[in-house]
């Protein structure tokens, strides 16, 4: 999504391969990311030799938050039981610590993740 959101508005199409290889991301497997993302409306795709994905809105309007419900759908979901002594309390911290997740995803967006040169790095 940052490789596309760096080529957004420059009308280029961008082809699986070249993010495989930008991203170091198996194509395989970077397919059925892609497939998530337009499903979920972020990315949009055209086949055919001069095909490709681009995003499906201005870098500006997709959050972290966005990409991640729609690759993992949740932000943290806990598993297991929450009856019991414990269960109770540590479902609440859960709830609580993904509650903070998902206001922190949503204050990220994915132009704050561009990298404009190519040996520049963002950490988060």
């Amino acid at each position: 999504m940052a490789e596309m959101a760096r080529l957004h508005g420059s009308g280029e199409l961008i082809q699986i391969e070249h993010l495989a290889q930008t991203e170091m991301v198996p194509a395989t497997f970077l397919a059925q990311i892609l497939l998530k993302l337009r499903n979920y409306g972020l990315v949009t795709s055209r086949r055919g030799n001069h095909g490709g994905y681009a995003l499906a809105r201005v870098p500006e309007e997709i959050s972290l938050y966005d990409i991640l419900m729609a690759v993992e759908g949740q932000c943290l979901q806990l598993s297991g039981n929450a009856a019991g002594r414990s269960g109770p309390r540590i479902k609440q911290i859960w709830e609580e610590i993904g509650a903070g997740l998902v206001e922190k995803t949503k204050s990220y967006t994915l132009d704050r993740l561009v990298s404009r040169h190519p040996a520049e790095m963002y950490y988060i």
